[in-house]
């Protein structure tokens, strides 16, 4: 019991600091789309065009994730783990004052899409199924996948600058 308080209280002071750290020099930061950039309006129009089509289709694809949550557990993992970095980023910039950064939007998709992505690799249906949710299922996986290619290396550079680790340097 008191282990899980300490544990708690360590959390919310690691918490702490990062977004003390990231508020406090958030002036230095430039908008774009690279880990250390704002992910702000100007930085989303200054992106490469390719990312701007990338985001619709995956939204589109996510969104298609609505079509399956009442029957299908891997579209709820999906679907909440999608939603949950909405109000997460809310209370984290705008609530706590983090800098917006690319990078904690990558670590946000880390977090939240790898329990759907386990699930997906775990479960399989894109590979069980010959329907159009077999078939959604297969692109959600691409997708998220995709994601991570970027979103895993993103996050750790986020992270060592935040956490200032200096590993990467």
């Amino acid at each position: 019991m008191v282990l899980g308080r300490q544990t708690s209280v360590l959390a919310w002071i690691w918490l702490l600091s990062i977004v003390m750290t990231t508020a406090a020099i958030a002036a230095e930061y430039t908008p774009g789309h690279q880990p250390l950039e704002l992910w702000n309006a100007e930085g989303q129009a200054n992106a490469p065009a390719w990312i701007g089509i990338w985001l619709n289709i995956l939204l589109a694809v996510f969104a298609l994730g609505l079509l399956f949550v009442w029957r299908r557990i891997e579209a709820r993992w999906v679907v909440g783990g999608f939603l949950a970095t909405i109000p997460t980023a809310i209370f984290l910039t705008e609530g706590l004052g983090v800098a917006p950064l690319s990078g904690l939007f990558a670590l946000m998709h880390v977090v939240f899409w790898s329990p759907a992505l386990y699930i997906l690799l775990k479960r399989r249906p894109f590979l069980k199924e010959q329907s159009f949710y077999g078939l959604w299922s297969a692109a959600i996986t691409a997708v998220i996948t995709f994601s991570f290619i970027f979103d895993i290396p993103d996050s750790f550079i986020y992270l060592d600058h935040i956490l200032d680790l200096d590993l990467l340097s």
